[in-house]
């Protein structure tokens, strides 16, 4: 039961803004003719036959069924399939035709994108120049990086000052893409980019286990070595037990990777290799912080008690942002207040302004009172002020640290029915709306997400936004009448950021096994988003993400004799199975949310595994969760619900009561379902 990116649902109320203008005239505005979603001709399906055609690179239909959509409200995208087919053999002016065809679509964008991924690898600065401009987006790293290489080599820029900005690219990038390794190289070897900046890429490669990345790395500085970059990744105990001397700093190097590689799967082992004399005699002291940093990281992911110590074997200020944000969770589980606060005292500016670090510091300055009791009062409290909402996980806690209860913001003023038409006539929003309503919802899902947030520098604007979300919702779009909402900066419209479809089965289905409805639409709104059809890509589908095995399980469990696994996609079948299966995990981790929400995405063992250890109070046990996903699922689970609770009772909330204490399992507490999948 995974959760999805992209996200649908049924039906719900128009958001709280508007109903000052009444729900019928929002209605005919809405639903006017303005946004006739049936086109009343064939491209529908020819559409269709054109998507198929570009899976399958056939550019011959492609070109052959472009014409029988002209007119059609998609042209813009069924003319991008046609071009992408051929962009590697179509000539600039061909392009440039098609890119004018599609002027001012994302289409457009999307395959200038393209394009100049296209015309930097093949170095044609000439097009490139004059295609950079017009590109609207602007948020490819490989665009930026081959622009950022052109910049140096025609002498608009000093290689110095744009190698800060390439290495940052450059590290943000997951996969050994070739833009940004392209322009390091070229900077490396003009001597504007330090070795030590390749080394930092392969390292962190390596530490997130793609090693394909670390050997592109560090064959930027020397070919010869990828081959052993491969054998480290493979076997790195046996790199070690034949290294005897690391004097070369490429060898250093080396070493550093294969502890690192160590690390991953056997912290222990990789401390008492550090421990080895060699390694403290030839390893420089900023090798040494960097690999206890990923040992005291890896440690902490396993829940050992041991991370702080191999943490304290290095420096701080030689640990990246991922190292120190471990650092702090291993002190948060040990009630180490002073390792926190040491922690987030040395992260990167931008990680330290993340509200769950925000949070965690004053939460730090309190225990320590530091300076003094009155000061570390003062400060707390004004590090609670800055973040203190009911936006999420960590703003709701900060409210709860001010006594302040959660509840439901007060709504913008009511949406106007020019803001209304506007919404309802944007070209981009009416071509995403009829994709989706096609079953092209990725490519509507795209477009939408293109429109309100890229289209003009900086998005939309607040009002702009919430007209956009209150089309979505009006739709029962509901993944993009959230996501939609999410954006506005100042006003919290929780009607469209909390929506309630399917509200009767939901709440009927949760009283009839007692579960809180809550609870039940915070975890849906994770999953799906309230798509029905939702299905993740290790097979979890319908509204709740239910697995087909669990399926099986709980449908047997509740007596379901008859079921079928196609009927998972049914709403009423999902709801009732997946509602079934919750309750089951909450009954067996004693009522606790944190606990049934984690076994729902990660599986019980692990959350009964992560169970183990001292008693912690609910925030910091979720803190320390290992895996990021699980992590964050439940935190949101869990600020979702708290949200949920204040809009469908009227009633002040607390987010702290529903996280309570997380600790082992009572001896008392037998296991109510132990073959739980």
């Amino acid at each position: 039961m995974n959760r999805v990116d992209e996200k649908q649902g049924g039906s719900q109320r128009i958001g709280l803004h508007l109903r000052g203008l009444g729900v019928r005239l929002i209605m005919a505005v809405l639903a006017g003719p303005g946004l006739a979603l049936a086109q009343g001709t064939g491209g529908d399906a020819t559409l269709l036959e054109m998507r198929s055609a570009f899976s399958r690179g056939n550019s011959f239909q492609l070109a052959n069924l472009l014409p029988t959509v002209r007119g059609h409200a998609l042209e813009p995208l069924a003319m991008y399939w046609d071009a992408r087919a051929r962009l590697d053999v179509a000539t600039p002016t061909d392009i440039r035709a098609a890119l004018n065809r599609m002027a001012g679509t994302y289409w457009e964008d999307r395959l200038r994108n393209d394009w100049l991924l296209q015309l930097g690898k093949a170095r044609d600065w000439a097009n490139f120049d004059a295609e950079l401009p017009l590109f609207r987006m602007n948020d490819d790293r490989q665009v930026r990086c081959y622009g950022l290489m052109r910049d140096v080599m025609t002498g608009r820029a000093p290689g110095d000052a744009v190698a800060p900005l390439v290495q940052t690219n450059w590290q943000a990038q997951r996969e050994a893409d070739d833009g940004c390794a392209t322009a390091a190289k070229f900077l490396l070897d003009a001597g504007h980019l330090k070795q030590q900046a390749v080394w930092q890429r392969a390292r962190v490669a390596m530490d997130a286990n793609r090693p394909r990345v670390a050997t592109q790395a560090v064959g930027m500085v020397d070919p010869d070595l990828t081959a052993t970059v491969d054998s480290i990744a493979a076997d790195p105990a046996k790199y070690l037990d034949e290294k005897f001397t690391a004097i070369r700093p490429r060898t250093k190097e080396m070493v550093t990777l294969a502890i690192i590689r160590l690390a991953a799967n056997d912290p222990v082992m990789a401390a008492l290799e550090m421990d080895r004399t060699r390694w403290k005699a030839q390893l420089t002291k900023e090798e040494r912080g960097w690999i206890w940093g990923v040992i005291g990281k890896r440690s902490a992911q396993k829940l050992q008690p041991e991370a702080l110590t191999y943490f304290a074997n290095g420096e701080d200020r030689y640990m990246n942002d991922d190292h120190l944000a471990w650092k702090a969770r291993a002190g948060l589980r040990a009630g180490a207040w002073s390792a926190v606060h040491e922690a987030i005292a040395a992260m990167g500016e931008a990680q330290q302004s993340d509200p769950a670090w925000v949070y965690w510091e004053a939460r730090a300055v309190q225990a320590l009172k530091l300076p003094d009791p009155v000061a570390a009062s003062a400060k707390a409290r004004q590090l609670f002020e800055s973040i203190a909402s009911p936006r999420d996980f960590y703003e709701q806690l900060a409210m709860e640290e001010l006594g302040l209860p959660i509840t439901v913001p007060a709504a913008p003023a009511p949406l106007t029915a020019e803001e209304i038409a506007t919404a309802q006539n944007n070209p981009g929003l009416r071509r995403a709306l009829i994709a989706i309503r096609l079953g092209l919802r990725g490519e509507g899902v795209r477009e939408w997400n293109y429109t309100v947030g890229l289209h003009t520098p900086g998005g939309m604007g607040e009002r702009e936004l919430l007209a956009a979300s209150a089309l979505a919702c009006q739709h029962e779009l509901w993944d993009r009448c959230i996501n939609t909402s999410l954006r506005t900066p100042e006003v919290l419209d929780h009607a469209q950021r909390f929506p309630t479809p399917h509200r009767e089965q939901v709440v009927s289905r949760s009283n009839e096994i007692g579960l809180d409805p809550a609870y039940v639409y915070g975890l849906i709104r994770q999953e799906s988003r309230f798509i029905t059809e939702a299905r993740s890509g290790v097979g979890a589908s319908g509204l709740m993400q239910v697995m087909p095995a669990t399926a099986r399980w709980t449908a047997n469990k509740i007596g379901m004799t008859n079921f079928r696994p196609a009927q998972i996609t049914e709403r009423d079948t999902n709801i009732r199975i997946g509602t079934a299966y919750l309750k089951f995990a909450l009954d067996d981790f004693q009522g606790s949310l944190p606990l049934a929400a984690a076994a729902y995405n990660a599986g019980p063992g692990r959350s009964r595994l992560w169970r183990n250890g001292p008693v912690l109070p609910g925030e910091v046990w979720a803190e320390n969760i290992p895996f990021e996903e699980t992590r964050d699922y439940v935190k949101r689970v869990l600020a979702n619900t708290t949200n949920y609770a204040a809009l469908i009772t009227g009633q002040p909330q607390s987010l702290r009561a529903r996280l309570g204490t997380v600790g082992p399992r009572p001896a008392n507490a037998p296991t109510v379902n132990p073959d739980l999948p």
